[in-house]
């Protein structure tokens, strides 16, 4: 049985880890109480240009455009913008994102398409650079501060290498939440754009209405806009999954921290009981070895 003092020095050990990590599960709650408050703020915007976006390629269903799905227009390069943390510690939440980025990766080699890695967060770049598989351009401080700005300056640049022609497609990989308790590693194309395949209801009067000054520099317009509000809100999700992931982490570890203590905690009382047991034997051991040597001592 292990002693008093490292017992205690294991019991003080665990509790100020339990701080740590009641402090972190503190932290993470904070901000994703933020973040999904700055989300809820942007989303009826970008959810009317996706609106906008809807109306004309449903009007316009025989348009071209730079950024629209071209059947003719090979896809040789595809480029994969992947999200992660800058931490750990949050669980399964950057595993599950990179396992299914890079099984995209081998698929996109079998098919004899280039793939061009883009990355957020110091969790993703460190994977990838430990499997030797080269990344284009890692966007620094971007994973644990999403804001719309850096969300434009990403599609600002992801925008210039499709429209020279260094990427056909533009793929991204983020952590969806589904609820409040729940989220899971997805995947969007977002350029080319697909043509979204919508059927109306008969009883729907079609509108006449008139893109000025024209639908070309519309589409110009919105779809950047539209890219850099879905680049944004796949930012936020993935920082609001994180967070959630990290809460749940710092909870089991907490809830483990407790029962340690609980069984460190029986294991002490056994060990001290031990001790004084081990004690008043000794001391009546003793008390006894002086009551044979008085009744020598009174005999002689």
């Amino acid at each position: 049985m292990a002693g008093l003092k490292e017992i205690q020095n294991r019991i003080r050990s665990i509790q100020d880890t339990k701080k740590i990590t009641n402090a972190m599960y503190l932290i993470s709650s904070t901000k994703l109480k933020k973040a999904r408050r700055d989300l809820e703020a942007t989303e009826p915007y970008f959810y009317t240009l996706q609106g906008a976006l809807e109306r004309i390629l449903r009007h316009l269903p025989d348009m071209e455009h730079e950024f629209l799905e071209n059947p003719n227009r090979g896809k040789k390069t595809v480029a994969l913008l992947v999200i992660t943390a800058d931490r750990g510690m949050a669980g399964g939440y950057n595993h599950n994102v990179l396992r299914m980025a890079e099984k995209r990766i081998q698929e996109e080699k079998q098919k004899g398409r280039r793939c061009r890695l883009f990355v957020v967060g110091q969790v993703g770049r460190q994977y990838f650079a430990a499997r030797r598989i080269p990344i284009e351009e890692c966007f620094r401080y971007s994973a644990q501060n999403p804001t719309f700005n850096r969300a434009r300056w990403i599609t600002e640049t992801l925008l210039v290498e499709f429209q020279a022609g260094g990427i056909d497609e533009l793929c991204v990989f983020y952590t969806r939440m589904i609820n409040g308790m729940r989220s899971e590693a997805a995947v969007k194309q977002i350029l080319p754009v697909c043509r979204f395949e919508m059927k109306e209801p008969d009883d729907v009067m079609h509108e006449n209405f008139e893109i000025l000054p024209d639908a070309q520099e519309a589409l110009s317009a919105i779809i950047p806009n539209y890219t850099a509000g879905f680049l944004y809100g796949a930012l936020v999700e993935s920082f609001c999954s994180e967070q959630n992931a990290r809460m749940e982490a710092m909870q089991a570890a907490t809830d483990n921290a407790n029962e340690l203590l609980r069984d460190l905690g029986v294991l002490y009382n056994r060990a001290r009981q031990a001790a004084i047991t081990q004690e008043i034997t000794e001391v009546s051991s003793g008390a006894r070895a002086q009551k044979r040597s008085r009744e020598e001592e009174r005999r002689l």
